[in-house]
């Protein structure tokens, strides 16, 4: 008899996400266990309780996801799980995607990568010193462009910064923008601009980005109004507008979901696969 999917559904949060355990049945797995407020000091029980209860052959059946609004826990996570709590055969695939960064990141330059040729552009990601923002600018920086990672707090770009560079090996440029002659200055010269502020945070608005004549792709992912980006509907798919190419949040959304679902039912196709931020985008270009 075929053994069932079972996902181990491991988050940070005191309620594990409805969200992505609903997502997980959508992507065809039987069976999720669910368990919040997860911490690196649980991990050990719960994933030896994973590899231990089945064969060499059915491990392939089972596998993990790391979930939770913490992205620095999330991240510490994974590491820990595949480098100290994994060992020889006895290992699962895993899928990170604390707070939908990876996943919202990946669809968000995929997006751009379809319409705009990115290697020598150069990228400006507005608020960006959050996880979507962090991990955008660095697939951005990673596909050849030239990346400047706001905040209205240098030091907080200057923090993305180091993330970026000791998490990727990647360098980006931290600017401070503290009011619309700021932004209005990030934003010369720019091929790219794209939102990654918290929901419900107006960033710049539409004469500022439609007067400005090198922009050929606008992008936002805030879907909560006010938007973050003035004059991007969330339904955007590459509408022409002011002679640029705009995608707003929604239509990044529905990318996003197909590269999660994709990914989780890919986890089950062996029993060593580990889908993070890179691993992600690469399955979010082969969509439709």
């Amino acid at each position: 008899m075929k053994s069932k999917k079972i996902l181990l559904q491991l988050d940070s949060d005191r309620h594990a996400s409805s969200f992505d355990a609903i997502a997980a049945y959508e992507a065809g797995v039987d069976q999720v266990l669910s368990f919040g407020g997860v911490g690196l000091d649980d991990l050990p029980k719960l994933v030896y309780g994973a590899v231990f209860t089945r064969s060499r052959e059915a491990l392939r059946d089972t596998a993990i996801y790391i979930g939770g609004s913490s992205v620095p826990l999330g991240e510490a996570m994974l590491k820990t799980i595949c480098e100290k709590i994994f060992f020889d055969s006895k290992r699962v695939s895993v899928m990170a995607d604390p707070n939908g960064s990876n996943t919202t990141a990946a669809a968000a330059v995929v997006k751009i990568g379809r319409v705009v040729s990115l290697s020598g552009k150069r990228a400006v990601v507005l608020a960006g010193s959050g996880p979507v923002g962090v991990r955008t600018a660095a697939l951005l920086a990673k596909e050849g462009c030239h990346v400047a990672l706001t905040s209205r707090r240098l030091e907080r770009a200057q923090e993305a910064r180091r993330l970026v560079r000791e998490r990727f090996g990647l360098e980006v440029e931290p600017v401070e923008t503290r009011d619309e002659a700021g932004m209005r200055s990030v934003l010369q010269g720019a091929d790219i601009a794209l939102g990654a502020g918290a929901a419900g945070a107006a960033l710049i608005h539409e004469d500022l980005w439609a007067s400005n004549p090198t922009l050929e792709a606008v992008v936002d992912t805030n879907a909560v109004p006010p938007l973050g980006i003035g004059g991007v509907d969330a339904l955007d798919n590459g509408a022409l507008r002011h002679g640029k190419l705009v995608f707003g949040a929604l239509a990044v959304g529905l990318l996003k979901m197909k590269i999660h679902l994709a990914a989780l039912a890919s986890l089950f196709e062996r029993n060593d696969r580990v889908l993070d931020l890179e691993e992600l985008y690469e399955i979010g270009k082969t969509l439709e």
